[in-house]
């Protein structure tokens, strides 16, 4: 390299606010490490801290003196100690998520994350990889392209990492062998063409010893390629392609301190932006200009990607958190229904048909995953049939958004393409995901409007729509309950209709089965019968077991706020079983009757229903007369 790789005390001493502009003004890249087990990926790291100069001052003299008692060389510390896990990870006995590292040269700052290479942590490797714009991967010169290589290559590619570094480590304990590098690029190029990659840098590398890390090895003279840290200073970033496409700002937050300034504010995730310059909202379409670019610092004349900044437009159109403002002749696509390629990260597998969360930038709608077409085997790039997918599985699956969501693929965008999912009840990141394109059907079939409206439909009944949801185990009485408070409510003149489990499985959902997958699907269509039913202006009334909190939850968010009545019908299931009209409990202790619910599949009782009645300790007219006065008044 032309310049040293650390910072110069001379320039700090003779213009620190030259240093200090320089410093600032320097590119990010963020990077990561990865490979199998041994590769020697700390290793790395602890050479490019300590050749960076960028480690403690106090490790550094503690290491160095260490190793002059052991009459070793300083190129030969063992760099691990600096990073291999952490001093954490060892005294707990534990795998971090990720660990992450800092330093800079002269010419960039880095970010380097150190992510575990065991199979279990690939949910590790893709929280490291997600913001990477480039990854290292590591080979042992001896083991040649092992599963894990494979593995993390394909994983990479997926997540849009298009810098690739083929680091062959250890060439030391091959004698600097060009052969076996040669043979290694030779059946890792083999495989990269296979899974789409289209090109790579490969590097003979020694992190023990130092080779081709910061300074041209001797050891390899057959080599004529960059050392690894002048590859890595000189390679383009993702915020460097960023700018130079059309404007993205998803509008964080609504900045309005007084009635004079009205300002969107956001993280501008791609292109630039000036005043003057036309700009399309959405997923309104709304179009408006700008007017101003505001700062902490004062108005710019002109903001780029990566830059936080509150756009002020000429027109009061409607604009909020989640929103996207782009450039108004290129503006990105808004629908639906998706294609998306999610890796799972919980340890409880994905309900199909559940509503989780789905976090895009600063957009946030409940979704719906279908049955995933395959999962992908990334050791052999097999495509393999399921029903669902468990931890770490990867795999493609359509998805369908309460609302509509602007995207754009995320072979285009990570921030408008690349997704959380989110559940409900515990708010726990279960999956993350990567938008392909959406479906047609979601292009091609809009919301018809009408003239007479839900409130019109309730006008004429004289009465509030309501849907009062009866979930209980089998044999609580939940129909008969609901029997008892329809009868009472027709003769209020109630307009009303009742949907019991039983009857909807003879026809809408005989289809059906009582898998996990199927129960929720079973509730989610009553669900939206039932709000069908409330558009009409009637009172409905359901009667199904409904075991999961999060389907009933789903029902509850498709209804105006208080519509949802969730009656739990509360008895104890030596009670239920005792009654067991149906013999269906006999059935399912004999194991004649799988998945039945209360035996060995769960029922989770609300944490906070409307109404709570106890079947066993009141007769069915009781518990419908406790109902009807926990209503009233009825209008």
């Amino acid at each position: 390299m032309d310049e040293p790789a650390y910072v110069t005390e001379a320039l700090i001493a003779e213009d620190i606010d030259a240093y200090l502009d320089q410093h600032q003004h320097k590119t990010m890249l963020r990077f990561i490490t990865c490979g199998s087990v041994d590769d020697g990926k700390s290793t790395l790291i602890g050479r490019l801290l300590y050749d960076s100069k960028m480690i403690f001052e106090d490790q550094l003299s503690a290491l160095e003196s260490d190793s002059k008692k052991q009459g070793t060389q300083g190129q030969e510390i063992d760099f691990a100690l600096l990073v291999d896990g952490l001093a954490a990870e060892r005294e707990q006995g534990i795998t971090i998520d990720v660990a992450y590292r800092f330093f800079n040269t002269e010419k960039r700052k880095f970010i380097v994350a150190d992510c575990p290479g065991h199979e279990q942590y690939t949910r590790n490797m893709v929280t490291g990889a997600s913001t990477a714009d480039l990854a290292v991967i590591l080979i042992d010169a001896r083991k040649g392209v092992l599963v894990q290589t494979r593995r993390h290559s394909y994983l990479c590619h997926l997540l849009g990492i298009r810098n690739l570094v083929l680091a062959v480590n250890k060439m030391d304990l091959v004698d600097y062998s060009q052969e076996v590098f040669d043979a290694i690029v030779a059946d890792y190029a083999a495989f990269a063409r296979g899974i789409g990659i289209e090109g790579f840098t490969a590097l003979p590398i020694s992190g023990f010893k130092g080779d081709n890390i910061t300074a041209p090895s001797p050891n390899t003279p057959w080599f004529k390629g960059p050392t690894l840290i002048e590859h890595l200073e000189t390679v383009e970033v993702l915020a460097e392609r960023d700018s130079e496409r059309p404007l993205r700002l998803p509008v964080q937050w609504v900045n309005r301190p007084n009635l004079d300034f009205r300002g969107f504010s956001g993280l501008i995730a791609s292109g630039s932006v000036s005043p003057g310059d036309e700009v399309r909202v959405l997923p309104s379409g709304k179009t408006s200009t700008v007017t101003r670019i505001v700062t902490l610092d004062g108005d710019l004349d002109r903001a780029v990607a990566g830059q936080s900044v509150t756009l002020c437009l000429a027109d009061e159109i409607d604009c909020s958190r989640g929103n996207v403002i782009a450039a108004a002749d290129a503006p990105p696509e808004v629908a639906d229904q998706f294609e998306a390629t999610l890796v799972w990260l919980n340890d409880e597998a994905l309900h199909v048909g559940r509503g989780y969360w789905l976090k895009l930038g600063t957009q946030t709608v409940s979704v719906t995953v279908q049955q995933p077409k395959y999962t992908v085997n990334v050791n052999t790039m097999e495509h393999i049939a399921t029903k669902t997918l468990e931890l770490n599985a990867i795999g493609v699956a359509e998805i369908t958004t309460d609302k509509p969501l602007v995207f754009e693929t995320y072979a285009d965008s990570r921030t408008l393409g690349g997704f959380i999912l989110i559940d409900k009840l515990s708010n726990a990141t279960v999956g993350a995901g990567m938008l392909h394109f959406s479906l047609r059907r979601a292009q091609n079939v809009h919301w018809q409007p009408t003239d007479i409206s839900r409130e019109d439909h309730a006008r004429l009944k004289n009465q509030t729509p309501r849907v009062l949801w009866f979930t209980g185990l089998s044999g609580a009485g939940k129909s008969t309950i609901a029997n008892e408070v329809e009868k009472r409510l027709a003769l209020m003149n109630r307009h009303t209709f009742l949907l019991d489990g039983d009857n909807v499985r003879h026809g809408l959902n005989k289809d059906l089965g009582f898998t996990e997958a199927d129960r929720i699907e079973n509730i989610r269509r009553v669900g939206e019968v039932a709000k069908l039913m409330a558009d009409a202006g009637l009172i409905v009334l359901t009667a199904f077991i409904s075991p999961f909190r999060a389907e009933r939850e789903m029902v509850r968010a498709m209804l105006p706020e208080g519509e949802f009545i969730e009656i739990h019908v509360d008895t104890p299931l030596e009670v239920a079983e005792g009654r067991d009209v149906k013999g269906l409990y006999k059935k399912a202790r004999s194991g004649q009757l799988k998945n039945f619910t209360g035996i060995d599949s769960p029922y989770e009782p609300p944490e906070a229903p409307e109404i709570r009645v106890n079947t066993s300790e009141m007769s069915a007219e009781q518990a419908a007369d406790f109902i009807i006065a926990q209503l009233l008044p009825l209008k």
